[in-house]
């Protein structure tokens, strides 16, 4: 009987050749995928600058308009002070943020290529209100050299990075001659401009300052105890909070996405219902256009007062 020899080596060759390609072909596959990242979240957020439940109230209706209109899935992200936002935003784990004047700044100047898309209208001329506890013996006054009253006085500001609540007052507090540790005391920052309110309202401070919406705001509704606490000056407009979308949410959700967001944002309509309710809620008549030489003077401020370096 003729026996047959197989010669094993060159199969078990081929074999482990063809499970290597298999391998190789699984992984490229699935690498592919991931890259693609077929099914993005839009993650939005803002700076915590009042309280947590009109912002979450505020967010969770925009949120819901833009995953609507733009057909992805959009998250709200909250975060717990100014710097987590900026630096949620540079990591990216924030693809578009509403920040404010100063934090906006920063947020570009650590992201390069990130893009303003667009402000509410009062944003162009937006300014802040410093208030004064009655028994204080601070008085209204009208114009900027009116600030020295504050001297020997306790002063609050909101956030340490807040534009309205603490950098553009800190420069028109400079403008009048008054230093910082002309306070009685080292100034205090409350966090929020609802709490800068607060703060005055009940004498822990007896004055201080915030943004003129949140002001308006609380007047309009009626929480703020205006036989403890008044206005004392409005200063002069700025440009203040605006949208900043990261440079990548093109790459990540198409071309011209960026453009689609901002193109949602300018479309919200007052005369309809929907639409005005956000908008009520972020305090504007309408969203507008913006770009980043609108925030020249802030970025030039805040190197001045050592906010920006």
């Amino acid at each position: 009987m003729r026996l047959f020899t197989f010669h094993l080596a060159p199969v078990r060759h081929a074999l482990a050749l063809s499970v290597c390609l298999a391998i190789a072909l699984l992984t490229s596959a699935c690498g592919t995928s991931s890259a693609a990242e077929p099914d993005p979240v839009l993650r939005v957020g803002a700076i915590p600058d009042q309280d947590p439940e009109v912002l979450q109230r505020l967010n969770d209706k925009l949120t819901r308009h833009l995953a609507a209109e733009l057909d992805v899935k959009v998250e709200y992200v909250p975060v717990t002070d100014y710097t987590a936002a900026v630096t949620a935003f540079r990591v990216g784990d924030l693809d578009l943020v509403w920040f404010g004047g100063l934090t906006g700044v920063q947020a570009q100047l650590q992201v390069p290529d990130a893009e303003p898309i667009a402000q509410r209208d009062i944003d162009a001329v937006f300014r802040s209100v410093f208030i004064a506890n009655k028994a204080s013996g601070v008085e209204p006054f009208d114009d900027t050299a009116g600030l020295r009253a504050l001297a020997g006085h306790t002063f609050t500001f909101g956030s340490e990075t807040s534009t309205s609540g603490r950098l553009m007052p800190q420069f028109f507090l400079a403008e009048a001659g008054l230093a910082l540790t002309d306070f009685r005391g080292e100034a205090g920052f409350s966090g929020s401009h609802d709490s800068t309110v607060t703060l005055v309202e009940s004498a822990s401070y007896d004055a201080g300052v915030l943004n003129e919406q949140v002001w308006e705001d609380r007047l309009a509704d009626g929480s703020v105890d205006l036989e403890k606490v008044q206005e004392v000056w409005r200063t002069p407009t700025y440009h203040d909070y605006h949208w900043v979308a990261r440079p990548d949410v093109d790459e990540r959700f198409g071309d011209g996405f960026t453009d689609r967001i901002r193109d949602t944002l300018l479309a919200l309509d007052p005369a309809n219902r929907e639409d005005s309710e956000i908008l009520e809620l972020f305090g504007a008549t309408r969203f507008i256009p913006t770009e980043a030489s609108n925030y020249q003077d802030i970025e030039k401020i805040g190197r001045e007062v050592g906010l920006v370096r």
